[in-house]
């Protein structure tokens, strides 16, 4: 059943058009990802969805028995109730009913007036209605449901009693998810949910979604936290929506086959076309009456065409290309017994690491844990509390700052890259900025009327241009559309420096990765691979132990010694059926020994010397037999 759709929807500002005749339909629990490069359209489309913008033209349906919840990618919360408070208020009626109910208690305690039964008859049904209507809207779980949400969008129970108007943009983001995800809405919209939340709360999150009983359409550059939640793929590309059934990751496989397709088709058509034209050229040239009504005809015909329109191309990525000036020593980073506190805040203790050149580390951990501190701290702008930390022989950091923070907002583009390289001449610095889609006069906007999307770029030329040796990347998939991700993706893993970057892009992760340090208040652990092998020995610690454990030593060694335990654990499995099989003859013979003794009671046995004579033996034979298997048994014990 479809519950949302749109026919022929226009969108344009000026001259620029942002959605051009996008059709498309939704069905009922259908989980959609919404994809497309920065400026697309995307939030311009949900804002129509959700009437806080309004068409140029086209057709919108959504059912009217489905409410919509929407969550914006950049919203501004503003309240003076605490977090708890605030949530608490997406359940008023239940509230209102707790209050009703606790009135009509009151009032059935009141003494029985036989006088005024139709009076209690009224208070008692009221009650009885009531109750099971605060039961069935979840009047006794909603409670539990609230600190279910708040705690698996990353607050503490120390957090509730926080208020609104002292939290940072990311915490009242996540408190505007959470109240919405209580509402629980039929028709689910969400711009980028996964902004602001560390990597456990994406994947608290991404568990939900998935469980979600209602329909959802999702905007997220998160290719793994699509890939795990949708089965539709919606691309708004030029101004043109296009669907796909499946996953990012099946998507991405339709898209470039549907491409070539319709490449093919336009090319041959294009062909056919052009050489019907070069027939009508020559016809027309012979300029005699017959030639000219040939000409005509199939001038009519070829109008009669339906053009096949391109296919739409790929927005252009910036051409992302990391080097080196010089080569650091094998040694780039040492850090021991590392520490830091910022008052009663304690962030983290113990820190040892050692990164060597070309290695590619990412540090994980939870929000507030202290990342981008250390990252402050191996730059040398903050000072640790206790410990050290030693960079290595001709280390030469280039820092990447999600919060764009040494960006001036006063300076041009121009200005920025050129203050910061000005021995660059105007060609250098013009073909750099045009390599990252910076051209004409694009260059002379300022700073702050730039988008989120387009600092990042501006950061990531100039680290590019310092061509340093050591990259300290702190989110650096932030802002970046897929296609701008997967370009940053490819020049990182063509680096020939050393990389360690904070991110809670997974996709990117196990991409790029192949170390993680996880930051706790205790000290790091080191997991040699990327994030799902990561995940992998999260959940079995036995053998992240053994690997801990394999550290220093040689590919043979290492083989040597799992040849070794698996001849071992082999043998101890062996040994362990031979002493079930023992037990199992001690028990057969005992039972027969029972029965032999049984026998030397019997008259016919005791009686006749010769049959007696037989069952002595035996009852011998046996209780030598036994005496064998108890003493195999015994040493097998040992």
């Amino acid at each position: 059943m479809i519950v949302l759709s749109c026919k022929d929807l226009h969108k344009s500002y000026g001259i620029d058009i942002v959605l051009d005749k996008v059709t498309f339909n939704v069905n009922e629990c259908d989980k959609v990802g919404l994809v497309g490069a920065n400026g697309a359209g995307k939030s311009t489309l949900f804002k129509i969805l959700t009437g806080e913008l309004s068409q140029d033209s086209g057709d919108l349906f959504i059912d009217k028995n489905k409410k919509v919840g929407y969550l914006a990618q950049h919203l501004s919360l503003e309240s003076s109730n605490v977090i708890y408070n605030e949530v608490l208020g997406v359940f008023n009626q239940l509230l209102e009913m707790e209050a009703r109910l606790k009135e009509l208690e009151i009032k059935l305690n009141e003494p029985y007036d036989i006088a005024n039964q139709e009076y209690h008859d009224k208070i008692i049904k009221e009650y009885t209605t009531l109750s099971e209507l605060y039961n069935n809207r979840g009047g006794y779980t909603y409670k539990g449901e609230i600190s279910r949400v708040l705690k698996g969008l990353g607050f503490t129970e120390n957090d509730y009693e926080k208020p609104i108007n002292i939290l940072s943009g990311g915490q009242k983001t996540r408190v505007a998810l959470c109240k919405l995800l209580l509402t629980s809405p039929e028709i689910l919209l969400l711009d980028e949910p996964t902004n602001h939340l560390d990597l456990d709360a994406i994947e608290w999150l991404e568990e939900y979604l998935k469980a979600y009983k209602g329909t959802i359409v999702i905007i997220s550059h998160d290719r793994f936290f699509l890939d795990s939640i949708t089965n539709r793929t919606f691309e708004l590309i030029g101004g043109h929506m296009n669907s796909y059934n499946g996953n990012y990751t099946t998507f991405v496989d339709l898209k470039k086959k549907n491409y070539e397709v319709q490449l093919k088709a336009y090319n041959l058509q294009q062909s056919e076309i052009k050489r019907q034209e070069e027939i009508i050229e020559r016809y027309r040239s012979f300029n005699r009456e017959k030639s000219i009504k040939a000409a005509e005809s199939r001038e009519k015909a070829l109008a009669k065409i339906e053009r096949i329109d391109a296919p739409d191309r790929e927005a252009k990525a910036s051409k992302i290309k990391f080097e080196t000036q010089i080569k650091s020593g094998y040694d780039v980073l040492h850090i021991e017994k590392l520490s830091k506190s910022f008052g009663e805040k304690h962030l983290f203790s113990n820190l040892e690491a050692d990164i060597k050149r070309g290695d590619r580390t990412a540090l994980i951990g939870e929000n507030g844990r202290g990342k981008t501190t250390l990252f402050r701290i191996i730059m040398d702008k903050l000072q640790q509390d206790s410990g050290i930390k030693v960079l290595g022989k001709n280390v030469f950091i280039g820092y990447y700052d999600q919060e764009q923070s040494n960006l001036d907002p006063e300076k041009t583009i121009l200005d920025e890259v050129w203050d910061t390289f000005p021995n660059m001449t105007t060609t250098q610095l013009r073909t750099s900025l045009a390599a990252f889609l910076f051209t004409g006069d694009d260059v002379f906007k300022n700073i702050s009327t730039l988008s989120g999307g387009e600092k990042c770029r501006i950061n990531l030329l100039k680290l590019m241009l310092s061509k340093s040796n050591f990259l300290l990347l702190d989110e650096p998939t932030n802002h970046l559309d897929i296609v701008s991700r997967e370009a940053l993706e490819d020049a990182l893993l063509n680096y020939d420096g050393t990389v360690l970057v904070i991110s809670h892009d997974r996709y990117f992760l196990n991409k790029v990765i192949e170390k993680i340090y996880e930051l706790n208040e205790d000290g790091i652990k080191e997991y040699l691979g990327n994030y799902s092998y990561f995940i992998e020995k999260k959940k079995n610690p036995l053998r992240y132990q053994e690997e801990m454990e394999n550290q220093g030593k040689t590919k043979t060694q290492i083989q040597e010694e799992r040849k070794k335990k698996r001849e071992q654990e082999k043998a101890e499995k062996e040994k362990q059926q031979r002493i079930k099989t023992l037990e199992k003859s001690i028990s057969d013979f005992e039972s027969s020994l029972a029965e032999l003794q049984n026998q030397l009671c019997l008259e016919e046995v005791y009686s006749n010397p010769k049959k007696s004579e037989e069952v002595n033996k035996e009852i011998a034979s046996t209780e030598a037999t036994l005496q064998e298997l108890y003493e195999e048994w015994e040493s097998l014990l040992e």
